[in-house]
């Protein structure tokens, strides 16, 4: 498989995450083409009615780009963009789905323009991270894209849903172009996170929400999630003082590419919490919300 090859395989692996758990690649993929028209349909309507909100954008790309609509992924995730210019998530969406709706090209000039962006948005965006050492592999520096990858790996907490991709990637294309990577994955191994900091404590969804969602379709994952989260505001409203559960919202609008919204928890963390400055700002570090 050559380096384009491996790009489309693992671009979707990269596909942001819901709440720890991952969206992409079920076997529901069928049913989701078939029986999807009504919440399709719901969010055309809304982006129709709100078109500068970048939420409702994100979700449209996120199901057309389920759909393999990637033409459209990327007319919604432009969109996206225009309505929430510093979000590096919705750019590094973009330039994946820039990169998939290209037939010829697997790294076509707005797709790079939307990974250089993302990257300098956040300097840490994986995918952006992910999709520029492409970059370097189709133009021939294999070894510059290895020690990016290996970079991102020793960078990356076990149970990241690129983990697995990640790996594969770095090790064939060292098989492909006879480099030997052994020794780089190695080291990288030993700098990896054990846990993210931010995270540490923090519950994520039951194992019966989880045991539910891996029987849902993706866009009933995406609304379950959505659905936790907004409960989880709520409960904020009302118990402003729990810091663990402020970091919780902030990781959890990241997740769903509302950089926006993880700001706006962040100020309310800290107006209600000012004593705990310290302890907030630097879990809002760790996860990119400034």
């Amino acid at each position: 498989m050559g380096a384009g090859g491996i790009a489309a395989a693992v671009a979707v692996a990269l596909a942001v995450g819901v709440i720890g758990y991952r969206l992409v690649g079920t076997s529901d993929e069928a049913p989701l083409a078939q029986g999807q028209a009504d919440p399709l349909t719901r969010l055309e309507q809304l982006v129709e009615k709100e078109p500068e909100n970048a939420g409702a954008w994100q979700k449209l790309g996120f199901a057309y780009f389920e759909l393999g609509r990637f033409d459209e992924a990327a007319t919604a995730y432009r969109h996206a963009t225009e309505a929430d210019p510093d979000s590096a998530v919705l750019w590094s969406s973009l330039g994946e789905a820039l990169a998939m709706a290209s037939e010829r090209d697997p790294m076509p000039g707005p797709a790079r323009e939307a990974f250089r962006k993302a990257a300098q948005l956040d300097p840490k965006d994986p995918r952006a991270r992910y999709f520029l050492a492409v970059e370097k592999d189709l133009s021939g520096d294999h070894q510059g894209a290895i020690a990016d990858w290996v970079a991102l790996l020793s960078e990356t907490p076990p149970g990241a849903p690129w983990e697995a991709d990640l790996k594969r990637t770095i090790e064939q294309v060292g098989k492909i172009n006879s480099i030997d990577v052994a020794t780089q994955v190695a080291a990288a191994e030993t700098l990896r996170p054990k846990s993210v900091p931010a995270m540490a404590g923090i519950p994520g969804p039951s194992q019966d929400q989880l045991a539910a969602a891996s029987k849902m379709r993706p866009s009933e994952q995406q609304d379950m999630a959505e659905g936790m989260v907004e409960r989880l505001a709520a409960r904020l409203e009302k118990e402003p003082g729990n810091v663990q559960g402020w970091i919780m919202l902030m990781r959890s609008y990241q997740t769903l590419g509302r950089e926006g919204d993880a700001r706006k928890a962040l100020k309310s963390a800290l107006a209600a919490n000012p004593q705990k400055r310290a302890e907030l700002e630097a879990a809002a570090e760790t996860l990119g919300v400034s």
